[in-house]
């Protein structure tokens, strides 16, 4: 009988010669199907390579496409908002302007409105002035014409009154003769 060590050695040597051998059955039974998997395979790894090299190329145009596209309406949207921007600035000048203006007029307005208020003030003191001077007037001319009128009358009841002793001694005589104690001198 062999050791095992020997035993060991041709096993090795008959597991590598059998190895060898399903391989090369197996070489002979699948090796053609093998063969065309490996092809396919090949094929099929050239085909997707190919198809993701022609997807990644579609999808850099695209979004260069698209980039391009975002560029471009960025650019016409900050346009557009610049030329909004002119506008309402022109605009917003031309209606601080338009206020100046608006605002001159009306100081223009208001002074004239205050000088013809002066100028009216001014002529209606004249003519309460002159009203005054003519209402003094005719209150002096009534007051000389009262004064005078008094002084005539005053003077016609002077010359045409009774003397105060005269009337004294009339009513006394009068007194006397209703008392029935008047004596009166025969003629």
């Amino acid at each position: 009988m062999a050791s095992p060590a020997e035993a060991k050695v041709p096993n090795n040597a008959n597991n590598e010669n059998q190895g060898a051998n399903v391989d090369k059955i197996r070489d002979i039974l699948f090796g053609s199907q093998m063969r065309d998997y490996e092809k396919r395979f090949g094929r099929l790894e050239d085909s997707v390579t190919k198809a993701l090299e022609t997807l990644r190329e579609d999808m850099t145009k695209r979004l260069d496409t698209l980039s391009s596209f975002v560029q471009q309406e960025v650019e016409s949207l900050s346009q557009r908002i610049k030329t909004e921007k002119a506008e309402r600035t022109d605009v917003a000048k031309e209606i601080s302007r338009e206020i100046k203006d608006t605002g001159k007029v009306l100081e223009k307005k208001l002074g004239q409105v205050e000088e013809q208020m002066s100028d009216g003030q001014g002529e209606l003191r004249a003519k309460l002035l002159e009203h005054s001077k003519a209402i003094s007037g005719e209150i002096e001319k009534l007051r000389r014409e009262s004064a005078s009128a008094l002084d005539r009358e005053v003077e016609t009841l002077r010359h045409e009154k009774t003397d105060r002793e005269a009337l004294a001694d009339l009513l006394a005589e009068f007194s006397l003769r209703l008392k029935n104690d008047l004596e009166l001198p025969e003629k």
